[in-house]
């Protein structure tokens, strides 16, 4: 058994207030990073979309997202659950907290019923419907954006955007990681969307805070509204409000703890 070690493993739903909805994500408090390798064997271990690993860092945290099959530089729902573990578990009492990642410093904050966190905007330009898309989605697209982390297909209502069934091996062949499909909402939701991204390992994401960085400075130049409420319509299903304030984009969501453990590694 030498040279073990165990560290404590946090499953969180997020974006939701109802445990087995919402977005799923291990989270991962350490003294320090193993290997790549490692954290990679463990994020295919825990066979969620995202596990985070978490360094204390001079009074923040160091953040770091794996999917089972690659690290990603941004991912929002493993965001709100790490800040979750922070301030209940780790640093009961804390209100605010700043990771430090890839994606520059995100400080997320405790708000009424959940946590606001503070991302980069990612807008995005329209182009004609790329060769396949329409076809990779099993419907065309009203139109089409483009930044140089997803694809956005803008489809014709909430309706379509909930009964689609893409081609998902079309779609790990575009040359973007991922596809966000997005509709207007309908009932108490400005905006409806999915998010595909098979080439990640991620056939379909449950809730994806990362693609909101991209539908929010669309959705709120389209409507003319600063505060925004999302509906994630996959099969979980999760939902958030969304602000663009400058180049920033504020997500508000909850999270409910589902498990706490340990890891042996």
């Amino acid at each position: 058994m030498h040279g073990l070690m165990r560290t404590p493993i946090y499953q969180i739903d997020a974006f939701t207030d109802r445990r087995f909805t919402g977005n799923p994500a291990a989270v991962i408090p350490m003294n320090q990073f193993p290997s790549d390798a490692t954290m990679l064997a463990i994020a295919a271990e825990n066979n969620l979309s995202e596990t985070a690993f978490l360094l204390p860092e001079k009074g923040d945290y160091r953040l770091r997202w794996f999917t089972p099959k690659v690290e990603v530089p941004l991912c929002g729902h493993a965001t709100l659950a790490s800040a979750a573990v922070v301030m209940e578990r780790l640093d009961t009492g804390r209100t605010r907290v700043v990771f430090h990642s890839a994606s520059g410093p995100l400080t997320v904050r405790r708000a009424h019923c959940g946590y606001v966190m503070d991302f980069p905007s990612r807008p995005s330009m329209p182009i004609s419907t790329p060769q396949g898309l329409a076809e990779a989605l099993g419907a065309v697209p009203v139109e089409v954006l483009i930044n140089s982390f997803n694809y956005m297909a803008v489809l014709e209502n909430a309706q379509i955007v909930r009964q689609l069934v893409p081609d998902m091996a079309a779609i790990a062949g575009m040359d973007r990681p991922g596809v966000i499909v997005t509709g207007l909402g309908d009932g108490i939701y400005d905006f409806t969307s999915r998010y595909f991204a098979p080439a990640k390992g991620i056939p379909e994401d449950p809730v994806t805070g990362a693609a909101h960085c991209m539908l929010t400075p669309y959705w709120v130049k389209r409507l003319g509204k600063a505060e925004l409420r999302a509906l994630q319509a996959s099969r979980r299903g999760g939902e958030m409000i969304c602000r663009l304030i400058n180049d920033r984009v504020e997500l508000e969501g909850a999270c409910v703890f589902y498990l706490e453990g340990e890891i042996e590694i």
